[in-house]
């Protein structure tokens, strides 16, 4: 089976729907699909309407609770401009959508156990990046009873083994941040158990319309997806 896994959606519903045409058998998603983008309500509505099982970042929290993000100095003044605008525009269902998202969520494929997360196992406000120490690594993962473990936040695709975990990352589908600016999001082939991380060019001009049109701070968000970080 094709496990398609998706994160960082950030109200990007083109990026969102370039990465859904990849092909696969089932998706989920590790959480933030609201602030930065234009479009959040119509990326939980896509969500939503194909059941996909997803998890809560740390911004779905924000929106949904009335909370601090949690999220680095170089972003949070972005992330509380453009909450104000999600909070305009998402709809009673779509809240309470991110409102009932789980912390996590564990399943078993040929006989291996699979965990999914936001940030860690700990916290989704935790960032395990590439070059995360392993030691750092050890103890956010620390009681976890799985083989592959599988993360976002960061925006920051990878796959990485430490001791005898593989963790992945699929980078971000709306907001990258490793200067690739085409969408990320990996494949997982539950078969042979090998993550694929995949690219996705898609038409970035619709959103920086939709961003002058409509959001706060435009031009910093319109730098941002142009410079890929």
């Amino acid at each position: 089976m094709r496990l398609l896994i998706i994160s960082d959606i950030h109200g990007n519903k083109e990026a969102l729907d370039a990465v859904m045409a990849v092909s696969h058998d089932e998706v989920i998603c590790l959480g933030d699909i609201v602030d930065y983008g234009p479009s959040p309500g119509e990326c939980i509505d896509v969500l939503l309407d194909q059941k996909i099982p997803t998890i809560i970042g740390n911004h779905d929290n924000a929106v949904a609770f009335r909370m601090d993000c949690g999220c680095g100095y170089a972003y949070k003044h972005l992330s509380q401009s453009t909450r104000e605008y999600t909070w305009n525009i998402l709809n009673t269902t779509q809240l309470e959508f991110l409102r009932e998202l789980p912390m996590d969520l564990r399943r078993e494929e040929n006989g291996r156990k699979l965990y999914f997360t936001h940030g860690s196992p700990t916290s989704f406000y935790d960032y395990i990046k590439p070059d995360t120490s392993e030691d750092t690594i050890k103890e956010f993962i620390k009681g976890v009873d799985a083989e592959f473990i599988f993360v976002g936040h960061s925006h920051l695709p990878f796959v990485r083994k430490v001791s005898d975990v593989t963790l992945v990352n699929p980078g971000s589908v709306g907001q990258p941040r490793d200067g690739d600016t085409r969408a990320s999001c990996v494949v997982f082939d539950t078969d042979s158990f090998q993550a694929e991380i995949i690219r996705i060019d898609y038409d970035m001009k619709v959103v920086f319309n939709k961003i002058r049109k409509n959001m706060p701070n435009a031009d910093e968000l319109i730098a941002i997806l142009k410079r890929g970080y």
